[in-house]
């Protein structure tokens, strides 16, 4: 009778998303976009005659699903309302999730999961292991958006095998203590929907957003980037605290959310003064681990592999007056040893690189070279003044700069090709596993994406596969403090400041918001939707 309930209650969810006033279907069967969803904005639950109705703000970010959704974090985020994953993050750690729990072996070159038994397809089908071994072979062929590469084709996943109907094995070519921070970007899909699709990024059929998430998509519009999540009956973890979480299109966020017209909003410092004094609203202090970097391309101008040219840049740019004038004070200037002050394992030891033009131009004084003269590719916005400030400070410690503006997607296909002196990149993860120092900074890792070609320490080498190879935490972590002492040292590339900014919510409306311990979007947290 329990399975015949949840087939019908299926069915409802599919006629939704079939409906007008949900996704309208093409003639093949696809989603497409809706023409609106003021009418479904203003529907009550069956089941509820009060749901708790969040409005967030909108923009595309293609349909939620790990193969068609778009790179960038509001995309990949969204899939995680619907599809869940192995292991989860709170505020503090790593939690179990599909997994109730996992065991380390053989020197951590082996990971066993067991899952929980009491999980359910969206659309009635039994969640197995076999839906995991079959997740990490798919993805071999067709790398789901925001995967870590330690899960992918050239990751370090050997074989997964399912030891029975709820037990994993994964088995390593090589340990890694960042092994489980990996798996929680992998969202498990259904094995019986998506063997026979063979391309994932085109597959856009109701299927295809079939999870064992806490959500279903029930709306989605293309055009107005508004989507629609309703929270589902049989889901099998935490019960929801939001019914229906909706994105809608706005161009002020702060009117906005004056208005009524959205209950969350990232608000700078200089509009706080219109929320400190209404008890509706809260706001919240975002963690700071999401900032920007300039790069320096070693490969394409060797001078860079000077240490001391590296270092009069440092000296020479001022990153407590780019978080003032830039972040608008909300910010905090970013640490040489890379790994940022609300990291877990941050290393508060370090040289602090204060401007000083007399030390900048003493170094340039020892370097052999006739011009210092750059070219710094940035993107568009407020990364153009940031720019403009950079080519400001390191004039005045003489190293002329010639600023070049392009569009986000151009600069960041330079970035791939390796096509730049100096550029300026902007993105999260920075608080993630600190494994990400090797794959940045080792001279073995070859990656123009998110590496760092051309720099070269056999010291850092070896401590960097040392921390690769420790899984007690306590020795880990005392070697991740001298490998910061390294690169402090060595100015491998310069973080400029971590934004930390604020968010403001109404707490008429919902007071459940928590923030990941490694990520600045409480939004972004699908345990804030949760009564976790």
């Amino acid at each position: 009778m329990k399975v015949i309930k949840k087939l019908i209650l299926v069915l409802l969810v599919m006629v939704l998303i079939l409906s007008t006033a949900g996704c309208a279907q093409s003639q093949g069967g696809d989603i497409v976009e809706s023409e609106g969803s003021d009418e479904n904005s203003s529907q009550e639950s069956e089941n509820n005659e009060n749901p708790v109705i969040v409005r967030l703000r909108g923009g595309d970010y293609g349909l939620s699903h790990p193969f068609a959704c778009y790179s960038r974090g509001p995309g990949f985020y969204k899939v995680k309302l619907v599809f869940d994953s192995l292991v989860e993050k709170d505020h503090s750690g790593q939690i179990p999730w599909l997994a109730k729990s996992w065991d380390v072996k053989d020197g951590g070159q082996k990971y066993v999961f067991q899952l929980r038994e009491d999980v359910k397809w969206s659309d009635g089908e039994s969640f197995t292991a076999e839906d995991v071994v079959f997740t990490y072979e798919y993805i071999k062929d067709f790398p789901a958006m925001g995967a870590n590469d330690l899960a992918l084709k050239n990751g370090i996943v050997d074989e997964v095998n399912a030891l029975s109907d709820y037990e994993v094995e994964f088995s390593l070519t090589n340990p890694n203590p960042g092994f489980i921070d990996a798996v929680i970007t992998i969202n498990i899909i259904p094995k019986h929907i998506w063997e026979k699709v063979e391309r994932p990024d085109e597959f856009t059929s109701p299927e295809s957003l079939v999870g064992t998430g806490p959500y279903t998509l029930t709306d989605y519009s293309k055009e107005n980037g508004t989507y629609r999540f309703e929270a589902r009956e049989d889901f099998w973890g935490p019960a929801q605290g939001v019914d229906i979480i909706e994105y809608v299109p706005v161009s002020d966020e702060v009117l906005a959310l004056e208005k009524g017209d959205i209950d969350l909003a990232s608000i700078p410092s200089d509009s706080l003064s219109r929320f400190q004094d209404n008890p509706s609203f809260t706001i919240m202090e975002n963690p700071g681990v999401w900032g920007y970097r300039l790069r320096f391309n070693m490969e394409k101008l060797p001078e860079l592999k000077i240490k001391e040219l590296r270092q009069a840049f440092a000296y020479a740019i001022d990153r407590q007056d780019i978080v003032d004038k830039i972040g608008r004070g909300a910010g905090v200037p970013g640490s040489m040893g890379i790994l940022p002050p609300d990291h877990i394992w941050y290393n508060s030891e370090l040289p602090k690189y204060e401007r000083n033009i007399d030390k900048a131009k003493e170094l340039l004084e020892q370097i052999d070279t006739d011009t210092i003269e750059y070219e710094l590719l940035v993107g568009e916005g407020s990364e153009v003044r940031m720019g403009e400030l950079i080519k400001q400070h390191l004039e005045e410690g003489g190293i002329k700069v010639n600023v070049v503006s392009t569009d986000t997607k151009s600069r960041d296909g330079r970035i791939a090709d390796g096509n730049y002196d100096l550029i300026i990149v902007g993105h999260g993860g920075w608080a993630r596993d600190v494994d990400y120092l090797r794959t940045r900074f080792q001279n073995t890792i070859d990656d123009w994406a998110s590496g760092t070609p051309g720099y070269d320490n056999p010291k850092f080498t070896k401590l960097a596969d040392m921390q690769l190879n420790e899984f007690d935490n306590s020795k880990r972590k005392e070697i991740v403090m001298d490998i910061q002492k390294i690169l402090a040292e060595d100015i491998p590339e310069i973080p400029l400041y971590m934004k930390t900014g604020y968010t403001v919510y109404r707490n008429t409306t919902y007071d459940g918001w928590m923030y990941a311990y490694d990520h600045h979007q409480s939004t972004h947290n699908k345990l804030s939707f949760l009564n976790y």
